[in-house]
């Protein structure tokens, strides 16, 4: 086992399967040194626990733990095209959008979820550029939804 995936296993978590495709792409793709995964859904055993918006049908908090499963869902992306997830030697980029309600402006705080994850599993590594996005609507009413690039090791 990896040292992240030993890390993983610290924090009480496990690498789920790659979650399917809703459409036509891949959940992750190389290009040169870098890993791009396709937006993450919260999927967990093939469905959505939770729909709606944030700030309406969905809670803040709860919003902030289904972003930590969209980042748990894009290492397992990554994983699936690099084999070893010790490979990564940064993350760089993250994307997180938010279905939000009309008045709800806590996006930040919600992506949170997705980057705090990525910095407990992968340490300083785990530090990155970031962007948070209100959203009217994620495909299967989702209230969340993280894509992320890392930049991979030699």
């Amino acid at each position: 086992m990896s040292a992240v995936e030993d890390r993983l296993a610290e924090l009480g978590l496990t690498l789920p399967d790659v979650v399917a495709p809703l459409a036509a792409y891949v959940p992750a793709l190389r290009s040169g040194n870098y890993v791009f995964t396709s937006g993450q859904l919260p999927m967990v055993d093939g469905k959505l626990p939770l729909t709606g918006k944030v700030g309406a049908e969905v809670s803040a908090e709860d919003a902030k733990e289904l972003a930590r499963t969209c980042a748990l869902n894009g290492l397992a992306a990554v994983k699936s095209v690099i084999g070893d997830l010790d490979r990564i030697k940064r993350v760089v980029k993250v994307t997180g959008f938010v279905a939000s309600a009309p008045d709800f402006t806590g996006q930040p705080g919600v992506i949170n979820g997705a980057s705090e994850l990525l910095g407990e599993v992968l340490g300083p590594k785990g530090v990155h550029a970031r962007s948070a996005v209100g959203v009217a609507v994620l495909p299967l009413d989702s209230p969340v939804e993280v894509d992320f690039q890392v930049e991979l090791t030699d």
